[in-house]
């Protein structure tokens, strides 16, 4: 390639999973000679960072969405934020417009943001919830159109699922209604399988997603883990930086909290693990199902996508699932080994293909402009 494609990639900053799925697609783009520029700020900028070092990053601010403490008043909670995030959308599309003219930008990835659309260079969008569930039809339906409104601005929409009924999220990327842009890339996943790794931990808690819930979730679970036997690995999911949580009661040292992993770290650490307890974010569920890991899923409560997504896995018997408010760890292990488990084998490299093919389509555009 002569003259390397520039190519902005955003994730959102709705938790730190829309960050990690972009990763193999960020080296993909990287191995095919594209210059990548990463838009993000914050915790999601620095987790990117300390993979790139060495790439471009520019600063996008993020939605900022806060959850509420109660289940029954996150929707209410988001309705508030509404305004703010419309707001934010309306910010980052003109921003967009003022760095492609200063860059020189060719095209734009953006995973989950709404504004990151451009008429004039190829834009992307990502997302595995083409249907948002509300648990209300009447509302679903209305939020789709609004979410296809959007969608029908970029070139493409990048759907990270299988195409058909062996897939891994359901309603949430296969609705009845679709619209033609949409093309189904297969599951991301920055982590790699490794073989003869030696089982070093019974457990490995994953803890992520919005607060207060990590932090209600956690005290839950340190009162239980004190009372299990086996070898515990507790990643916080907090800030490289962060003060380090210190336990009573663990003088045997069968409990190791780390703050935060590295990816390489925490790729490894999974598969040292014989059970993971984790929530259901989708990213999560894409690991987990690239490195064939056996793991209880605790859906944050009142997100309606995890609740669902815990549900759906747990019927197709890939993972098993339990609610935070009665969570039981002893009794949930024992429930897991009475679980039939159907783990299989998907096709985790699909999405390279389809990463060729849009650079092949900027080089179709780039020609015609010539």
């Amino acid at each position: 390639m002569e003259k390397p494609y520039k190519i902005i990639i955003a994730p959102l900053d709705w938790g730190l999973g829309h960050a990690t799925r972009i990763i193999p697609l960020i080296k993909c783009l990287l191995t095919e000679g594209c210059a990548v520029i990463i838009a993000a700020e914050g915790q999601i900028g620095q987790l990117l960072q300390n993979e790139f070092p060495n790439l471009t990053f520019l600063p996008l601010e993020g939605y900022k969405i806060e959850y509420s403490k109660q289940k029954k008043r996150l929707p209410l909670k988001i309705a508030i934020q509404t305004p703010g995030i419309l707001f934010s959308i309306y910010k980052e599309h003109v921003w967009l417009k003022k760095v492609v003219k200063n860059y020189a930008i060719d095209a734009v990835i953006s995973d989950n943001r709404f504004g990151l659309y451009h008429s004039n260079i190829p834009s992307v969008y990502i997302t595995h919830q083409l249907l948002i569930k509300t648990r209300n039809k009447f509302s679903e339906n209305i939020l789709a159109r609004l979410h296809y409104l959007f969608i029908k601005k970029y070139t493409e929409c990048w759907v990270p699922d299988f195409k058909g009924d062996d897939n891994i999220s359901g309603a949430l990327s296969h609705p009845a209604e679709r619209i033609d842009n949409i093309k189904y890339i297969g599951c991301l996943s920055r982590f790699e399988k490794s073989q003869g790794v030696e089982i070093k931990y019974d457990l490995i808690v994953l803890l992520s997603g919005p607060e207060p819930h990590r932090s209600i979730f956690e005290k839950l679970l340190l009162v239980q883990l004190n009372q299990f036997s086996g070898q515990v690995l507790l990643v916080r999911g907090k800030p490289v930086g962060d003060k380090n949580l210190h336990i009573e009661n663990n003088s045997t040292g069968k409990i190791q909290i780390k703050n935060h992993l590295n990816a390489a770290e925490l790729n490894l650490a999974i598969q040292q693990a014989k059970v993971v307890i984790c929530r259901s974010g989708y990213t999560t569920i894409m690991d987990l199902i690239k490195l064939q890991k056996k793991a209880i899923l605790i859906p944050t409560p009142g997100q309606t996508e995890q609740e669902y997504l815990a549900a759906y896995l747990m019927k197709k018997k890939l993972f098993y699932s339990e609610t935070q408010g009665k969570f039981l760890l002893e009794e949930a292990l024992k429930k897991l080994d009475e679980f039939s488990f159907l783990l299989k084998g998907y096709d985790m490299e699909q999405y390279k293909k389809t990463v060729h093919q849009f650079i092949d389509y900027i080089a179709g555009i780039k020609k015609e402009k010539i």
